[in-house]
């Protein structure tokens, strides 16, 4: 398609259609172009939230986007700049999900896994030789051409990727899914191509059995697998799999990058370029079965579960792994969606350690003003005093404002230790960890708490709100109704 003129405005070469989707300032609707009838998805960004630093990476993903020309990437056909949004218009990608296909087919083989991933091998193969490197394959960005049968794979989402200079190696900062990062990011190593195919290792492994080869309820321990390439091909499963595919995925999976296979390689393997005569075609039911659950996981969406998630990841091992340069990555070894860069985040990082702390004073000192300004009004919460029901609006917090906290004169100290924040976009960050709280009973006898919460925060109109808590019962603790124990403590 013929780049459109500077002045051209998106509204002048295409109708809006419905949202397909919403990113953290962005959203993608189907969109017409009005001189041919022909559809597309249109990834509309909203300039005015967008810092100096985002303006960058919007123009890097563009200038990337634009010089990959391959069948199974998703193509950008045009970018327009307006005063206050940008629209960048893609292909209109209509079959979803490779892997929600997978397990909506009748039959899936060895030799089916094989095709797919050659595939994704092609596209991959085509970045390298563009210098450009992909940093975040992983299922969400594998998606289908159509819903026809057969219908190509896409690579989609650039929003992380980075050019660099023949087999350059750097460091490019920490980023991606944690479940997909190679050695090198996790040790802070420098860094090049090779990342990508370690994250085809891993997607090709769960493409055979329907599980990823690195797995931990927490990250620190998922992190410590990874970089030490930690794997297996337990029974009975991996039994049915032939030797050539282990193979492959033993060159993918190799820890030290200058030794790990390439794409260009890769696409040479017998099992990809002999895929006839070399892998089964035995249907794979226990694969599909795996994978729905797999599927699932990873599907987990909103922020009350994903406060959940967070929740239960929490643990007294990783709240004890410090990261040295305060990156941050979603956590969350179920694949989640979410991935970010470590230097866009860590004032943020900062900021919603220092909103919850003056929360967690508000709650101290019984000052439901201060607390009103810092909650959304449809605040949502798990108290252990609702008795495991979700709780939503201020109603029960106000209640224990006037009635517990307000009366209270005992000396309370609260302290936060090692919290995990994790940052879901420009407006949403998420976080977790342990609280002290100190108190002296009636009896003048010390006494000392330790629980576990998770807060989701929104910002709005450049404020942070607190939209979702989430609380353990570890002694005795909630969110506002936190002091009432220490209040009545006998």
């Amino acid at each position: 398609m013929a780049a459109q003129p500077a002045c051209t405005r998106f509204s002048d070469n295409y109708e809006i259609k419905e949202e397909l989707g919403k990113g953290a300032f962005s959203i993608v609707k189907r969109c017409v172009q009005k001189s041919t009838g022909f559809e597309f998805a249109a990834k509309i960004i909203n300039t005015k939230k967008l810092t100096s630093r985002d303006f960058q990476k919007l123009e890097r993903e563009a200038r990337i986007c634009r010089k990959l020309q391959h069948p199974n990437i998703v193509r950008l056909h045009d970018s327009i700049q307006e005063e206050n949004y940008h629209y960048l218009v893609f292909d209109l990608v209509t079959g979803g999900e490779l892997f929600e296909d997978i397990v909506a087919r009748e039959f899936y083989s060895e030799a089916d896994a094989s095709h797919c991933i050659q595939q994704i091998l092609e596209s991959v193969n085509h970045c390298h030789q563009n210098g450009v490197v992909h940093r975040d394959l992983k299922p969400e960005n594998l998606l289908l051409a159509s819903k026809a049968k057969g219908a190509a794979v896409k690579l989609a989402d650039f929003g992380l990727a980075i050019e660099v200079q023949g087999d350059q190696q750097a460091w490019f900062g920490f980023a991606g899914t944690p479940g997909y990062l190679s050695p090198e990011v996790l040790k802070k190593e420098p860094y090049g191509k090779a990342v990508d195919i370690w994250a085809c290792g891993v997607i090709l492994y769960i493409l055979l059995v329907g599980y990823p080869p690195f797995w931990d309820e927490d990250q620190h321990r998922l992190y410590v697998q990874i970089k030490a390439g930690t794997y297996d091909y337990p029974s009975p499963e991996w039994d049915t799999v032939t030797p050539e595919a282990k193979n492959l995925i033993n060159q993918m999976l190799t820890v030290n990058p200058y030794k790990r296979i390439t794409a260009a390689e890769a696409l040479k393997h017998p099992w990809i370029c002999q895929r006839e005569r070399v892998a089964s075609v035995v249907h794979r039911q226990e694969t599909v079965d795996c994978l729905k659950k797999f599927n699932a996981r990873r599907k987990l969406k909103g922020a009350i579960l994903t406060t959940m998630l967070a929740t239960r990841n929490f643990s007294s091992k990783s709240i004890m792994a410090k990261k040295g340069d305060g990156s941050q990555v979603k956590e969350s070894t179920d694949s989640s969606s979410t991935t970010v860069e470590d230097d866009d985040c860590k004032a943020r990082r900062q900021e919603i350690i220092k909103i919850t702390e003056q929360l967690i004073e508000a709650i101290n000192n019984g000052d439901f003003e201060t607390y009103t300004k810092i909650c959304d009004p449809h605040l949502t919460s798990f108290e252990p005093e609702a008795l495991g029901n979700l709780i939503e609006g201020m109603d029960f917090h106000k209640f224990n404002f006037e009635n517990v906290l307000g009366k209270s004169n005992k000396a309370i100290n609260t302290t936060i230790l090692n919290p995990h924040v994790h940052i879901f976009g420009e407006d949403t960050a998420c976080i977790a960890y342990v609280r002290l709280t100190q108190y002296v009973d009636k009896q003048g006898h010390p006494h000392t708490v330790q629980t576990e919460e998770t807060r989701v925060w929104h910002k709005k109109d450049n404020k942070w709100q607190n939209v979702h808590f989430h609380g353990s019962r570890n002694g005795s603790f909630s969110n506002t109704a936190t002091q009432y124990d220490f209040v009545n403590h006998k």
